[in-house]
């Protein structure tokens, strides 16, 4: 598999990082993110919908607005490896417990709840789509923007995100796989600027970020050629 895109814009929150100059020095001094550190303010989000999202879905909401506003976008896309589950989880408690489920949780507890929410903030209709597929989440999500953008759509955003995971899961989960809240906003437009192409290498390890992250950690510190380990491929990054 080989594609090619140039990135406009992009933003990111993740605990302790949010304005450009943490994220650039945080990808120039790699070094992990404190999960205890705190979410910064949210500033372009109504708090009456901030109050109806969970964690992962509000950082999400909140960069998709601020790309929306910044710039003229022709499709979106938020692609997320766990979705909702932080809400699906309380209506599963509740369940087993045998008691009522809250019907806030009901009508938000589906996959594609985070950019519904975000067109309904900018009140602005757009083409809209959202994505899942496990570890290589964000990476099928660049192979779904490629198809936008070759059906004609000259911007899209793209915002990979997950809520923090609950604690009931955690034992199952591998120990390296990140449990915090994170949002990663790119605005992609057809180009040459990055290229990459995938060989099925991969021993499907989990890494200790997203890969939304591990690509923005790469992106800006301008390395010429960079990997991102998935599930089954490698995806390999060149600059041009």
């Amino acid at each position: 598999m080989k594609f090619a895109l140039d990135i406009i814009d992009w933003q990111a929150r993740a605990p302790g990082l949010s304005e450009a100059t943490e994220w650039l020095h945080w990808a120039q001094h790699p070094c992990g993110i404190d999960p205890n550190a705190p979410q910064a303010k949210l500033t372009a989000l109504p708090m009456m919908t901030a109050r109806r999202l969970n964690s992962g879905s509000k950082l999400a909401v909140e960069c998709g607005l601020n790309m929306l506003r910044k710039h003229n976008i022709d499709a979106v896309l938020y692609t997320s490896r766990h979705g909702e589950l932080e809400r699906n989880y309380r209506i599963l408690n509740a369940l087993a417990e045998g008691q009522p489920v809250s019907p806030t949780d009901f009508a938000m507890s589906v996959h594609n709840s985070a950019v519904g929410n975000l067109t309904i903030a900018a009140r602005q209709p757009a083409v809209t789509s959202s994505l899942s597929a496990g570890m290589d989440t964000f990476q099928q999500g660049l192979c779904e923007v490629i198809c936008l953008l070759q059906a004609g759509y000259q911007r899209v955003l793209i915002v990979d995100f997950d809520g923090a995971l609950p604690e009931f899961y955690h034992s199952g989960m591998p120990a390296a796989m990140p449990c915090w809240a994170f949002a990663t906003a790119l605005v992609i437009a057809p180009g040459q600027e990055l290229s990459c192409e995938t060989t099925s290498d991969a021993d499907g390890a989990e890494a200790a970020l997203p890969q939304s992250l591990q690509f923005l950690q790469h992106y800006l510190c301008g390395e010429p050629e960079f990997s991102i380990p998935g599930e089954r491929l490698t995806w390999h990054w060149s600059r041009s």
